[in-house]
């Protein structure tokens, strides 16, 4: 009964992070070895001029940026409500309005390390983490994956 509980537990967890998957974040892996081979004529067209690059010996590393800002409303709050004059009533309800914005930054840096002037490597940062940085990573190489032969996709049962 127990074994059969923590299934359930498991199989709802993975039902739940699957919910969160980023598939933006998940082409911007991929991209870090399908773009390998690339030639820097390729590069510079699908991925434009670099922010910053550095040649030493025979290598190249070109590195882009990508940024974004986001933000939406924060949601109404909820206020503790009592007192006054005379008998004191307590509940929950409408506190006074509290309008702001909740703001995000998402920011990504990409280096691409060449050498002989193919693409040897594909490196991210960035401040931001995770599939947070991932994802706006995926605005630097999407261009180029869109040169990149479709992979075989496999049907899913």
């Amino acid at each position: 009964m127990a074994g059969r509980a923590l299934g359930i537990v498991a199989l709802t967890a993975t039902g739940v992070l699957g919910g969160c998957a980023n598939p933006a974040a998940d082409e911007a892996l991929v991209a870090q070895t399908a773009l390998v081979g690339m030639p820097k004529e390729t590069l510079l067209s699908c991925a434009g001029v670099p922010e910053r690059q550095a040649s030493v010996d025979n290598r190249d590393f070109y590195t882009y940026r990508s940024s974004r800002i986001v933000s939406y409303p924060s949601p109404p709050p909820l206020g503790y409500y009592g007192g006054g004059w005379g008998r004191p009533y307590y509940g929950y309800g409408a506190g006074w309005p509290s309008y702001g914005y909740e703001v995000n930054s998402f920011d990504c840096e990409a280096t691409f390390s060449l050498r002989n002037g193919v693409v040897e490597r594909v490196v991210y940062g960035g401040a931001t983490g995770g599939s947070a940085r991932l994802g706006q990573c995926y605005a630097i190489v999407q261009n180029c994956m869109a040169l990149i032969p479709q992979r075989t996709i496999k049907p899913s049962p």
